[in-house]
């Protein structure tokens, strides 16, 4: 394995888990989030707070912590047509999929993320997909995934590694894993600053985080946190 890496992240718990994974796992790594006309900025607000508590909290991760980046996707918001870029009920549509699915975004992610890596040196990169205890969103799919590093791998002329430490795992392995990883000082600093609200609301706090208890990503998020307590 290479000795650096980059992690799409959100600022939500997913991605926060998945960047304590490779913090753990390469010499260097560096992290991008994606500004692409979502409803909300929480999530992008997050993120520069959990970056600073990890280095903060984590010395050792802090050394290996490199550059942030965030690009423009507003070709997203443009498209529009999802509950997480305009205003739109979150529920499930015709097509048998919620009306939070932003069609491409994944893919265009680790598209644009493949990308700055190439400039950047960089050709691992590290993302929160799931398709265990998820949305049902098919670009969070394994094959969608893998598929997405293969062309690209065609596409640069050189290859190109996805790594879905979650893909297999509901949410409840997904907080033992961020346990196992960082400790309790993790798993708070994730129930703390992290955002997976579809609202972005940070007026509620609940013991699994701040968030409206309401939409699909918070009821995942709760109900994960219960079965890891309990377990």
């Amino acid at each position: 394995m290479s000795a650096s890496a980059l992690l799409l992240f959100s600022g939500g718990q997913d991605s926060t888990v998945c960047l304590a994974w490779a913090l753990s796992r390469f010499d260097r790594v560096e992290t991008v989030g994606f500004d692409y006309g979502q409803r909300h900025a929480s999530e992008l607000t997050a993120r520069p707070r959990i970056l600073q508590k990890i280095r903060a909290t984590f010395p050792d991760w802090a050394a290996r912590l490199d550059a942030d980046h965030v690009l423009p996707l507003e070709v997203l918001k443009a498209i529009g047509g999802s509950a997480l870029t305009d205003s739109i009920t979150i529920e499930m549509g015709e097509n048998g999929l919620p009306t939070s699915f932003v069609p491409g975004r994944n893919v265009m992610f680790l598209t644009t993320a493949a990308a700055l890596g190439y400039r950047r040196g960089i050709a691992d990169l590290v993302g929160g997909m799931c398709e265990t205890d998820f949305s049902g969103y098919p670009d969070c799919r394994d094959e969608t995934v893998q598929a997405t590093a293969r062309a690209l791998s065609l596409a640069l002329a050189q290859e190109v590694r996805v790594h879905t430490p979650l893909m297999r795992i509901d949410k409840a392995a997904t907080w033992k894993l961020a346990e196992e990883l960082g400790g309790t000082a993790l798993v708070e600093l994730i129930v703390d600053e992290t955002v997976t609200c579809y609202e972005g609301d940070r007026t509620h706090r609940h013991d699994w985080g701040h968030g409206c208890g309401a939409c699909p990503a918070c009821e995942l998020r709760a109900a994960g946190f219960e079965k890891y307590k309990s377990a």
